[in-house]
């Protein structure tokens, strides 16, 4: 795996100078469809090395404020989810106490558990911004309560959570939202409201930790996930809701997850590193909010 996002000098991907740790997290155990994201924080480095380090919509330089790229946390055989988990989550409060934001790659959705648990023992009141095709609200599936589809059920045992872009799930998971009245926006819904970006901020709390499944993009525009689904949102789309969220709130953390690498075509890996970036120009242009 290449060690440095954004094919940076040594004095912007540097531990001691960095505001940004990005954190590879290659875990891939419950994957239901199509396998491969362990490979999907090194696609989306390499693909980085690609992407302009001045960006035009936010007019900065994100790399100036310093983006380190920290060692893999390996799914080690013989080890337990707890203790792999546990380790996730040990990895990014550490760099949470040196002040770094943190930046999760995944890897599978169950990642972002241990992330949110860090964040929120260091965050006060944390929500979660969560986008996804997908709900993710089961309490197990094939036998693990730490299946990639009961990612937002073990996050709602930690803090709110606000579900935009969500277009698949089971008869129990829908009744659920609609007995407990969970704010998810349904893509359907979310792409026809006139109102939406309102409607989300109305939900959603301060400080904000953002997971992001790259699912939540239509598969015309990210293919290479593990489980895509049709009627997504387009790359503006989800842009404007981040935009709107870091204007609005503290953003304090953010992971990007499900990225499944496809050989011969690197559409979604450099949409992942452009995505990045972009986030990383938006705090930078609000930095009082980040």
């Amino acid at each position: 795996m290449e060690n440095n996002a954004y094919d940076l000098e040594p004095k912007f991907s540097s531990r001691a100078s960095a505001r940004y740790a990005l954190l590879p997290l290659p875990y891939e155990r419950t994957t239901t469809y199509v396998r491969g994201t362990a490979r999907g924080p090194a696609a989306l480095l390499e693909a980085s090395h690609q992407v302009e380090l001045f960006d035009e919509v936010t007019g900065t330089e994100p790399y100036r404020a310093g983006i380190w790229t920290a060692p893999p946390v390996e799914d080690v055989p013989g080890e337990t989810e707890d203790q792999v988990l546990g380790r996730i989550a040990s990895a990014a409060a550490s760099l949470i106490e040196e002040g770094k934001f943190v930046v999760g790659l995944g890897g599978e959705h169950t990642v972002s558990v241990p992330l949110i648990r860090a964040h929120a023992s260091a965050f006060e009141g944390l929500n979660v911004l969560h986008l996804d095709a997908h709900a993710d609200l089961r309490d197990s599936y094939q036998g693990s309560r730490y299946n990639h589809a009961c990612a937002m059920a073990r996050a709602r045992e930690i803090c709110p959570v606000v579900s935009v872009g969500v277009r698949s799930l089971s008869s129990d998971e829908y009744n659920r939202i609609q007995r407990e009245e969970l704010p998810v926006f349904f893509a359907h819904d979310y792409l026809t409201d006139q109102d939406r970006l309102a409607r989300v901020l109305y939900k959603l709390g301060d400080p904000v930790y953002i997971t992001i499944d790259l699912d939540v993009f239509d598969p015309s525009v990210a293919p290479a996930v593990g489980t895509p689904e049709p009627g997504g949102l387009d790359w503006y789309q989800v842009l404007s809701l981040l935009d709107c969220v870091i204007s609005n709130r503290r953003v304090v953390g953010l992971d990007l997850v499900e990225l499944c690498p496809r050989p011969g075509d690197v559409t979604t890996d450099f949409l992942a590193a452009k995505l990045l970036y972009r986030v990383l120009g938006l705090l930078e242009s609000r930095p009082e909010r980040g």
